[in-house]
């Protein structure tokens, strides 16, 4: 039994090994292939999440590696699916620039004022789901040819106004905490 409850990293891990085939199948615009293992990965997600929720198989390790594995998929499909012409590279640089922050946000606080603790906000989740949405629709209109642009487009812009949105919100989050700390007796 002590052995399952390792099986949350190793579904992370995987995670991170099936993003160099899905990069690849974009560069040499297999889209379906592509878009099955970005399926997977996607799927493996919330696979491992349930495993350690429900069975209690969390540890350090998975709060390091589950964030990272979903960052480095989606980070790297969107360069691949924007230097390959299937997503807009302005919608890529915005996803990638909210990361960046955030993580840089994150880190600054980390060093600075001590341990984030805390858990991503329902914006964010919505903003993952979008960006694995948009990912699904590019890959499916480069394979099958839907779905159509207006509707990519759509999906698009909303995932750029939570982009938007939920990065201003962890900004103002992170700066408020530290005022709070820079703000109290024990900080002069």
């Amino acid at each position: 039994m002590s052995l399952l409850r390792h099986l949350p990293n190793a579904i992370c891990v995987l995670r991170i090994v099936l993003t160099v085939p899905a990069v690849l199948a974009i560069s040499r615009g297999d889209h379906g292939m592509a878009l099955a293992y970005f399926a997977i990965a996607a799927v493996s997600d919330g696979l491992d999440g349930y495993l350690a929720k429900r069975n209690g198989w969390t540890s350090e390790l998975g709060r390091f590696l589950d964030p990272l594995a979903d960052k480095l998929l989606l980070v790297a499909v969107f360069i691949a699916c924007a230097w390959n012409g299937l997503v807009p590279a302005w919608l890529a640089a915005a996803a990638i620039a909210r990361d960046l922050m955030i993580g840089g946000g994150a880190l600054i606080y980390r060093l600075w004022f001590g341990p984030v603790n805390g858990h991503p906000i329902v914006l964010s989740k919505v903003n993952t789901a979008l960006q694995i949405a948009v990912v699904v629709a590019a890959l499916l209109a480069a394979a099958i040819g839907w779905p159509w642009a207006w509707l990519q487009q759509a999906l698009a812009l909303a995932m750029l106004a939570t982009t938007v949105a939920s990065g201003a919100a962890y900004l103002s989050m992170f700066f408020r905490r530290a005022w709070t700390i820079l703000g109290s007796p024990a900080a002069r």
